[in-house]
């Protein structure tokens, strides 16, 4: 479903603080690709569901993406630490780098992203 604030993810109440995430099709640069929403502080968060160390996913369970504390988005495939908020690189070997943020907004109890010249939605 497609609207002016965007294309349907799921409904805001999935998204608890600091717990599983929905991912979402996406294509990026014309390639297919997936991307996740998580909440965090209360705020809805989205990102490419790629590692900045190494171009993998980063859950490995479908939809776990933080960590056991809920504070950090983690790879699981090579244990780099993302903070939330803002996909920089907290820790491990994603040094430096930061996942690709994809715009998120909730709006009448529903989350929604916002496709952008990187990221289209799927075809």
């Amino acid at each position: 479903m497609s609207t002016e604030a965007g294309l349907f993810v799921c409904d805001a109440d999935v998204l608890l603080d600091g717990g599983r995430g929905v991912r979402f099709p996406v294509q990026v640069y014309g390639q297919p690709a997936t991307g996740f929403v998580v909440r965090f502080d209360g705020k809805p968060f989205a990102y490419l569901n790629r590692c900045a160390h190494v171009p993998i996913e980063l859950d490995w369970t479908e939809g776990v993406f933080f960590e056991s504390s809920g504070l950090y988005l983690m790879c699981a495939t090579h244990g780099a630490v993302y903070e939330p908020e803002s996909g920089r690189c907290a820790g491990g070997p994603c040094r430096g780098g930061r996942l690709l943020p994809i715009a998120v907004v909730e709006h009448d109890g529903k989350i929604f992203w916002q496709p952008d010249h990187q990221i289209q939605a799927p075809v």
